[in-house]
């Protein structure tokens, strides 16, 4: 099976429900910060970031959101080839005492987000952190969910999802399907 799951408007749609969720469950954006884990969730958290901003006038978009490179933290260094250490950029304020909503496009076995929990703590002290996500696919690994999704997609192992970006220069917001049962 092959084909596109999410086009651009249903991407736009579940980020602004996203958003508003984040709002509700947060009772306001006072101490809400974004972290993107690279390479997909950093747009996303700015396009998150942006959607608060519209509903909260008093919250500072490009001041709430950073990125959070999770490389060095990954359980698979050993067996993978080599990666490109990124920057982890962080909000002015820090994420000390703040409720930090970790970012990313594909919820797949929770091992990324183990390695952002352990780069998290190298980080600071959050108050709380929360997980949002554009696709949940399922096959958990790790006991980890997410407090925001944008859409579940039940897969099969042999299947892969793919979040497209024009933010990271693949020309389109989509998400796609490709493989699966034979």
């Amino acid at each position: 099976m092959t084909g596109t799951i999410l086009g651009a408007s249903d991407i736009g749609r579940a980020l602004t429900r996203i958003a508003h969720e984040i709002l509700e469950r947060n009772e306001g954006h006072e101490d809400i910060v974004l972290l993107g884990i690279p390479t997909r969730g950093v747009p996303l958290a700015h396009r998150l970031a942006a959607n608060i901003a519209e509903v909260e006038p008093g919250f500072d978009a490009k001041q709430r959101t950073g990125s959070l490179d999770i490389t060095m933290y990954r359980d698979d260094l050993r067996s993978q080839p080599t990666r490109t250490i990124g920057a982890t950029t962080l909000p002015p304020e820090g994420i000390d005492g703040k409720v930090v909503v970790l970012v990313d496009d594909v919820f797949h076995t929770g091992r990324t987000i183990r390695a952002a929990l352990d780069a998290i703590k190298d980080e600071g002290r959050p108050a709380a952190v929360q997980l949002a996500v554009l696709v949940d696919r399922g096959h958990r690994e790790l006991p980890i969910r997410a407090d925001f999704v944008g859409k579940n997609i039940p897969t099969s192992r042999s299947e892969r999802v793919d979040v497209h970006l024009t933010e990271t220069g693949d020309g389109e917001d989509a998400v796609t399907l490709t493989g699966g049962r034979a």
